[in-house]
């Protein structure tokens, strides 16, 4: 079962399985051997649902067997963050607190519309504690190793999502992106990653951050994996209100259509300043394979990541204030810190947060009539080591776990959709973000899949296991 080479694709997979090629019971044991090998090195895991596998996959054999139909993902494993709702476990979200939570009665939409899809839940995943945090460390489960040097951050919060797709555990995990989460541990661990539009996808049964940020999307190691996760999550939901009814929007059937005619333009400013030189050296090796030169100034977003630390801190605040107040010691200290501070800002600097949030959205959404992707460094380095303090930008030493998302959050903060894609240098790849106006995911993966199709983006081989 275990001889199932651990890069073959969710496409792949879904392929073998539904022309009867390969059992889904055997993908599923194939992953299941991978988390038992490496999970040790990576602690990418707290929780595999190996009984529940293997019973979904056996079904799904029968079912093809009996001539039924097999979905898009037939056969093909994949794992969540663990804020999502799993049925029949607790909910933890990366905490001590929610250990105490009874069983989920039900899952996650969007399991549920994966597993309807044929795709087989084989676990939950490390994350930083509440979702709030860019590093992968948690103080509670240890800290996502990163695939291609274990003594890296895996990034955060959705450590554990970057560490299981970078290692190959897994084809597909799902994640959280607030100010920067899918993009981060993308760019760290060197695969694909999509925060589609705000409202997008549901985030029904999920423990939320900050409700009007946060965006749920998938990981994966190709582009063509990435859109078969997203099409499939696709739809509307009435149990998540910022959900919105709109249309099937299928992207996989665009992938191949090219990029002739798409006008690709360079993030300047802000987002050519706090960068190391592997993160200049991403970007222009992106530019240069698409043909950007034309640069575009994203006004006012060293603003955006300001208003953007406002409402974070202020809406996470709120939604921990009863378990700040009678269970402060059971937090990691920098995320009760935080919290605690956020519960201190005054209502008036939320206010003018919110006011400037709306200013900028429009005068972002302006750009986008001239132009119809913007390229943007994901991360301003490569990951950073376990446990690193402080890192230097500019000339200027900087507190490494606020300062990860620099250059996310602006992006994040008024819901625009983004896929991340790796640039495989070396020693460690590094992530650039293709950034597309509302409801565009489809432009944004055709460009990714052209810059996949010209090997200038690929997610490498795990190095470190």
């Amino acid at each position: 079962m275990s001889d199932i080479p651990a890069l073959l694709s969710a496409a792949e997979i879904a392929q073998a399985v539904s022309h009867r090629k390969m059992t889904a019971f055997a993908a599923t044991e194939a992953a299941l051997a991978r988390i038992a090998q490496h999970d040790k090195v990576l602690n990418a895991f707290t929780d595999v649902t190996a009984d529940r596998a293997r019973a979904k996959a056996r079904a799904l054999d029968a079912a093809i067997a009996a001539g039924q139909p097999a979905g898009p993902l037939a056969g093909v494993p994949f794992a969540v963050k663990n804020l999502f709702d799993v049925q029949g476990l607790s909910t933890r979200a990366g905490s001590k607190i929610n250990r105490d939570l009874p069983a989920s009665p039900r899952d996650a939409t969007l399991i549920e519309r994966m597993e309807a899809a044929g795709a087989v839940l084989v676990g939950a995943l490390n994350m930083g504690e509440y979702a709030y945090d860019f590093t992968g460390e948690n103080a509670h489960d240890g800290p996502s190793r990163n695939p291609h040097d274990p003594a890296r951050m895996a990034g955060g919060s959705s450590g554990g999502s970057g560490s299981s797709v970078g290692g190959a555990l897994v084809p597909i995990a799902l994640g959280s992106d607030t100010n920067g989460s899918i993009r981060v541990p993308s760019s760290f661990c060197g695969i694909f990653g999509l925060k589609p539009t705000y409202g997008r996808l549901s985030r029904a049964r999920s423990f939320p951050f900050v409700a009007s940020l946060d965006h749920l999307g998938p990981f994966a190691r190709s582009v063509t994996d990435l859109a078969l996760a997203y099409d499939v999550m696709q739809g509307p939901e009435t149990d998540d209100p910022a959900c919105v009814a709109r249309p099937l929007e299928p992207t996989m059937p665009l992938l191949a259509e090219g990029i002739g005619g798409l006008r690709v333009a360079i993030a300047g400013g802000y987002f050519q300043q706090n960068l190391l030189p592997e993160a200049v050296e991403a970007v222009a090796r992106i530019a240069k394979a698409l043909g950007a030169t034309q640069v575009v100034e994203v006004p006012e977003a060293a603003r955006a990541r300001a208003a953007a630390f406002i409402i974070t801190t202020t809406e996470g605040a709120a939604l921990h204030l009863d378990r700040l107040r009678t269970r402060p010691n059971d937090f990691d200290p920098a995320v009760r810190d935080r919290l605690f501070s956020g519960a201190m800002i005054p209502a008036v600097h939320v206010d003018k947060a919110q006011k400037f949030r709306r200013w900028y959205r429009a005068r972002v959404l302006e750009l986008f009539q001239s132009v119809d992707v913007i390229l943007a460094p994901a991360t301003p380095c490569i990951a950073p080591k376990i446990g690193q303090a402080n890192f230097t930008l500019d000339g200027v030493e900087l507190p490494v776990r606020p300062n990860i998302g620099i250059h996310t959050q602006p992006i994040s903060f008024i819901g625009l959709p983004v896929v991340a894609v790796p640039v495989p240098l070396e020693p460690m790849p590094i992530g650039v973000q293709i950034i597309a106006a509302p409801w565009r995911e489809d432009i944004a993966l055709r460009v990714a899949y052209a810059l996949e199709q010209m090997g200038v983006a690929n997610a490498p081989a795990p190095r470190g296991l």
